[in-house]
């Protein structure tokens, strides 16, 4: 039976560990250790042990943490610069009172870091903490806030080849074509706009209907944040981080690498005076204990999913999936996104997801009869259903990071419930509707 396979049994006892306000990293911890176990292999001893395959597995998302602690150390350099409040400031003078364009300008400008300036979750730390008061004053449902920045944390890539999408299109290009199946990124790019367009209505629903009314926060103390000293003005640390901001682009851009792209933004710094040597070590401390937590609940997320790719259980699970599917393209469709949220939710990332679907979509979606725009739709969907309402994903970690810099907003019913809502059903509403529709 499908509820006793052991990817469902240990995403359901991480979800239920995590939503009773157990630690997300223990919570992952634990899940590998249901899922091994479940599916009978040994704790310690031999290559194919839980342990040893959760540890040897971390390393599936070492970049990315690098990409984290080094973005981290950017973020508080471009912090104790000024740029940060400056920019704030300007956003709460010019829509002040205007609770609904705030929401939706945060979304436009989160979608910049996936896009324009690939800087990723490391803007939330140094853009939101400072909109809290804000945000209390208009009373304002940090929880839209929240389904809003993980808005353009997801639903640029998933829709356009560019930045983080276009690494993501072609992630989706290289796995699909290996998998038999010849695409290019023309192909994906044009039937993933229905992916974002989906996220698009679920945000709006979310932000205009469900968290609407108005919600009361306390004005407490913002951790790491000094004391307001009045208007910021642009300074020479402030032109400095500036041009540090350009640089990461640049060669994020150009070299598609986070992590070198994070450290030409530090030297960049360093250089123009923004960053005193003498304070780098603090620099690189305090980027550490902002997205450290983070960095490790990836590298964690990346050897469960080593545990599970090895189990055999997602191979298991789909085959038996399979039998429910009865010849129906929209049944098919429903079944092949659930079961791409089932692995999605325990490993926290679209990315490394995409190459455990695609092995398994592509000769099934060509079995049923689905049009190739369906298979890549459903490949890219599944793949990117995990990242919303994960509490292992970044997209996830990340709003959250910024709006409980207060002790105000719980990652699980304040982010995790919120963005699953918005994003994960409208998903798969979308990518069912668009499957009937293409074939």
């Amino acid at each position: 039976m499908i509820l006793f396979n052991p990817v469902v049994i240990s995403v359901l006892v991480m979800c239920a560990l995590c939503l009773l306000k157990f630690n997300v990293l223990l919570s992952i911890i634990v899940a590998a250790m249901v899922a091994g176990f479940s599916a009978g292999m040994p704790l310690v001893n031999g290559d194919e042990s839980i342990m040893n395959l959760l540890i040897g597995g971390m390393g599936g998302n070492s970049a990315t943490a690098l990409s984290y602690i080094l973005l981290g150390s950017f973020a508080v350099g471009l912090a104790r610069s000024g740029l940060g409040k400056i920019l704030s400031q300007k956003i709460a003078k010019v829509l002040s009172g205007k609770k609904m364009f705030l929401i939706f300008a945060l979304a436009v400008i989160s979608c910049f870091s996936q896009n324009l300036v690939p800087v990723h979750i490391a803007f939330i730390p140094i853009l939101i903490p400072p909109l809290l008061t804000l945000f209390n004053k208009l009373k304002i449902d940090r929880r839209a806030i929240a389904c809003a920045l993980t808005f353009g944390l997801k639903a640029p890539y998933i829709t356009l080849p560019l930045g983080f999408g276009l690494i993501f299109h072609q992630n989706l290009v290289d796995n699909i074509t290996q998998a038999g199946l010849p695409i290019a990124v023309s192909d994906t790019k044009r039937v993933m706009w229905i992916g974002g367009l989906s996220m698009l209505v679920g945000l709006i629903f979310c932000v205009l209907f469900l968290y609407r009314k108005e919600r009361e926060y306390e004005d407490l103390p913002i951790v790491g944040a000094e004391e307001d000293t009045g208007e910021a003005v642009m300074s020479r640390e402030s032109w400095g981080a500036l041009a540090g901001c350009v640089v990461t682009a640049v060669i994020s851009a150009v070299t598609e690498s986070l992590p070198l792209g994070a450290l030409g933004g530090l030297l960049v710094m360093l250089l123009t005076g923004c960053i005193k040597l003498r304070n780098l070590d603090d620099i690189i401390n305090g980027g550490i204990g902002m997205m450290g937590f983070i960095a490790f609940v990836m590298l964690v997320a990346s050897g469960y999913a080593n545990v599970l790719r090895t189990s055999g259980a997602v191979q298991e699970l789909v085959d038996a999936a399979a039998v429910y599917m009865s010849g129906s393209k929209a049944v098919a469709a429903f079944i092949m996104l659930l079961v791409g949220l089932l692995i999605t939710m325990g490993i926290g990332t679209s990315f490394g997801t995409v190459p455990i679907v695609t092995a398994i979509y592509v000769p099934l979606g060509l079995q049923i009869g689905l049009s190739t725009g369906s298979i890549i739709l459903l490949i890219g969907i599944a793949a990117a259903l995990g990242d919303a309402g994960s509490p292992a994903s970044d997209s996830t970690l990340g709003p959250t990071s910024g709006l409980n810099a207060d002790g105000q907003h719980n990652h699980i019913w304040d982010t995790c419930v919120p963005t699953f809502i918005a994003y994960d059903i409208f998903l798969i509403i979308g990518g069912v509707i668009a499957t009937i529709i293409l074939g």
